[in-house]
């Protein structure tokens, strides 16, 4: 039997509690139903449907009498009403239906075809399939299954269907027993820390949602513990780094099963720590298990510790809206890099982090190289990243807090001379653009999951929604009426689409923000909060879907972390400046943009200044490997988590051409477009030509090398469902300031800004006018020339330096001290040309919603 006819068969079976009500029109479909139901029939016990003016003919035969030799069941008949406006769409839809070559109605009329095969028993005909193939429901050789979605190198994620009654079932179980533990989190240190210090007394963790249920506890970390835990790691440094690499991968991936074994009593505690929905919370344990594949598959690919030394101790700062994801890939960066960790999860969450260093533990990751030292940001975080000890930060939080870190980490070097490394991603303004060409009803529903899903608390989350002015009123009209149908309560209930927001203070500051906005005189319309009763407000920190319209997008002057949507109208020919004007806040985190037009979608991908870009669906959730994520400007420093370039920033050292080898090994399985390559290596080239007299030809033999190390203006697709194209571009990062005492090692950082398309900002007291004035116009016009590059107003992307360390430090905390974006500095030794030319690019993903566009037409081309 058809998994179609289980489905009406059960519906049949449960007549005290169902209604069934069949709507269709083929004879085959009618006539299963109507046997399964049996002679039996009495009203009430279900009926069939049809569209007014089809099969007419057939439902006659339905209708008649039992007396006449008919069925004698019972029909309504239900016809479209409505405007041509939103009627056009649904008709459309039907013609396409009824039109398909496999449609009943499509095969009744098609006198070709003869009255046995029209009648045919789809069970028997895949049956009959099956015996050709060996078995039932053989998948197409070029379309991989789920599991086998990214290839033979990694696993995908294995999820929960919540509509199967059955999974529901045993996740309820493993809920409730998760409910009954009480978590006590603490300092996990890879020895014992014999101090004399007062331990800190434990702390509950509420959840959220409601206040009187006490998740569990944390101890915190003592300024004690976490100093010996800084020189466990530095001990313990060398033995974890000579496990081999495939070793440190097979942990991981360990702890990835093992997360799927455990994927019930995680959500758990997602649940109820964090104030995650059900669906979130599947979707972050999956997350976390990506990132451990992702990781593991490409260390165990592409590194040898031989030639690939890692940096020493590493500190993991994580952040509360991802507590596990987030906090269990940074860590299995850093370990599968061959660095030891100090994990220091958020306040806010610490049992999710507890359960999962445990796991970390369990796959056989050893206590020495991985330490948990839950605390204070203001304390531990501190503490930990102050110390010379650290040779690199891992941090997701906010921009104020990224640029604390970058001055605490700037006057210092590694054991290699280079400036200790500093990955942040933060927040952003994320802009949404819809115009007038764009489907309603898709644009609301993607509105709503990128603004409110996890009431707003995502770092990609919706912030700015720009509606074309011709369809703003009823956009807006159809997105309130959304909002208002959302259930905002415990996330514990499946019924529930909002959470909370996770603490008091947070929600403080939303609510501050709102009434700040209503005052200045700007709309604000807010959603009931439906079923949540009066007590369950005051024991738990919700707060409602909000919208509020602004008449510009200045008028917001900073991200608010919440379920707060921002409003603003442009009229079509302001496209390039509503864009200009989105670029200008400084952030670069996600953006959207909604519309049919391929024009438009070409325009905002060239000019949007932001590391995600997505087309015709919702801006959250990105996934691992598909969708690498990770912003630019005041949104982080890079490289993405879940991309190729991640893992090389957690070296010290690594052969010069290590990202090429392995965006090579991605290219023989996947599409390569280099079109734009040749065109921003123009600048490089006559450079170089010119440059052939002017150097040693030893040292004009390493520049060359520029050339193919470059992967500037190179566009990849990436593994993906069906349904949509994701891709992964790298672009010139823009301006680069070259710093040195000599001409020479100049002429090295021209070679290697202009092999990526870059613009030089270089100090006239080093390269001569003489210099440059020999120079061809063409790399002129890619040359500032400066004499106080401390100058606020002098744009600069990323900074490259040579000589000597002391000049290093000073140089790294004076562009520390610049406000803006963090700004990446590269150190070097005089004469070193070893430049990693992938800091001087900036890492764009774009995710195109195909199906939007009338489906994955690639499908077609399979045989």
């Amino acid at each position: 039997m058809s998994l179609t006819l289980r489905v009406r068969k059960k519906l049949l079976a449960s007549p005290n509690y169902i209604y069934p009500q069949f709507a269709t029109h083929n004879a085959h479909t009618l006539s299963a139903i109507y046997h399964l139901a049996g002679q039996n029939y009495y009203p009430g016990q279900y009926e069939f449907q049809c569209l007014h003016g089809m099969g007419e003919p057939l439902y006659a035969q339905v209708v008649g009498k039992i007396a006449d030799g008919k069925l004698g069941r019972p029909c309504r008949i239900y016809a479209p009403v409505g405007t041509h406006e939103t009627l056009l769409a649904y008709l459309v839809r039907r013609l396409l239906e009824n039109g398909a070559n496999t449609s009943f109605v499509n095969r009744i009329a098609d006198t070709t075809i003869s009255l046995d095969e029209l009648v045919a028993d789809p069970v028997k005909e895949i049956n009959k399939i099956a015996q050709a193939e060996g078995q039932i429901g053989l998948s197409h050789p070029k379309i991989p299954l789920p599991m086998q979605l990214y290839g033979d190198e990694r696993k995908n994620s294995p999820g929960i269907d919540m509509s199967n009654e059955h999974r529901l079932a045993s996740l309820s179980s493993a809920l409730l027993t998760s409910a009954m533990e009480k978590i006590h989190s603490h300092p996990l240190i890879g020895g014992e820390c014999n101090s004399a210090e007062e331990v800190i007394a434990p702390q509950s963790i509420l959840n959220p949602a409601n206040h009187t249920d006490v998740v569990g506890t944390v101890r915190e970390t003592t300024a004690a513990e976490a100093n010996f835990a800084l020189d466990i790691a530095q001990e313990n440094g060398e033995i974890w780094f000579a496990t081999p690499p495939a070793e440190r991968a097979a942990f991981l991936v360990r702890t990835a099963e093992l997360m799927e074994q455990q994927m019930g009593p995680l959500m758990g505690v997602l649940v109820r720590e964090a104030g995650k929905t059900y669906s979130n919370a599947i979707a972050e344990v999956r997350e976390a298990i990506d990132f451990l594949y992702y990781y593991s598959a490409q260390v165990a690919n592409d590194f040898d510790n031989n030639t690939h030394r890692p940096l020493g101790p590493v500190v993991c700062i994580s952040p509360w809206n991802f507590p596990l994801a987030i906090f269990s890939g940074q860590i299995a960066a850093a370990l599968a890099a061959g660095n030891t960790v100090l994990a220091k999860p958020a306040e806010q969450t610490p049992l999710i982090a507890f359960k999962a260093v445990e796991l970390f533990y369990q796959a056989g990751v050893p206590r020495s190289a991985l330490q948990l030292l839950p605390g204070q940001g203001e304390t531990i975080g501190a503490q930990l990243v102050a110390d010379e000890r650290v040779r690199g930060v891992m941090f997701t939080g906010s921009t104020e807090v990224a640029h604390i870190l970058q001055k605490t980490l700037a006057g210092r070097l590694d054991s290699e001379g280079r400036p200790v490394p500093l990955i942040a991603e933060t927040g952003g303004l994320n802009a949404m653009i819809v115009d007038s060409s764009a489907l309603t009803e898709q644009v609301v529903t993607d509105v709503m999951a990128s603004a409110y899903d996890s009431a707003g608390q995502r770092c990609s989350a919706l912030r700015i929604l720009c509606i074309q002015e011709e369809v703003a009123d009823s956009t807006i009209e159809m997105l309130k009426g959304a909002m208002a149908q959302a259930i905002i309560g415990d996330p514990s209930l499946l019924s529930t689409d909002i959470g909370p927001v996770i603490d008091k203070e947070a929600k403080a500051g939303i609510e501050k923000h709102i009434q700040t906005m209503r005052t200045a005189g700007f709309d604000v319309y807010q959603a009931t909060y439906n079923q949540l009763t009066k007590q369950a407000e005051n024991n738990s920190t919700f707060v409602p879907p909000t919208l509020i319209e602004l008449d510009k997008i200045s008028s917001l002057k900073k991200e608010i972390f919440g379920p707060v949507l921002h409003v603003v109208r442009y009229s079509s020919q302001d496209l390039p400046a509503l864009l200009a004007e989105i670029n200008a806040t400084g952030y670069g985190l996600t953006m959207g943009v909604h519309t049919r037009i391929d024009e438009t979608i070409a325009y905002v991908a060239t000019h949007a200044k932001v590391g995600n870009l997505y087309v015709n669906r919702n801006m959250v959730g990105a996934v691992v490997g598909v969708q690498p994520f990770g912003g630019e400007g005041l949104s982080g420093t890079g490289p993405k988590a879940g991309g190729p370039a991640y893992l090389y920033r957690l070296l010290s050292k690594r052969p010069e051409n290590a990202i090429t080898q392995t965006l090579a090994r991605q290219d023989e399985t996947l599409p390569l477009d280099a079109s734009m390559r040749q065109k921003l290596l123009q600048t490089y080239h006559h450079y170089m030509t010119w440059l052939a007299n002017k150097t040693e030809p030893a040292h004009y033999q390493a520049l060359e090398e520029y050339a193919n190390a470059s992967q500037a203006g190179t566009l990849r697709v990436l593994p993906g469902p069906t349904g949509e194209r994701n891709t992964y571009q790298l672009v010139p990062c823009g301006k680069v300031l070259c710093l040195s005492d000599n001409e020479q090692d100049i002429f090295t950082q021209l070679a290697g800004v202009f092999a990526s398309g870059c613009h030089a900002i270089v100090h006239n007291a080093v390269f001569s006018q003489k210099t440059y004035r020999e120079l061809p116009d063409m790399i002129r016009k890619a040359i500032t020339l400066t004499d106080n590059w401390q100058d606020e107003s002098l744009s600069i992307n990323a900074v490259i330096y040579h000589g000597d360390s002391d000049q290093l430090k000073e140089t790294c905390q004076q562009i520390a001290q610049r406000k803006g974006a963090i700004i990446s500095v590269q150190g070097f030794s005089r004469g070193e040309t070893a430049l990693l030319l992938e800091r001087l690019l900036h890492e764009r993903a774009l995710s195109v919603n195909t199906a939007a566009a009338g489906g994955n037409a690639s499908l077609m081309t399979i045989s």
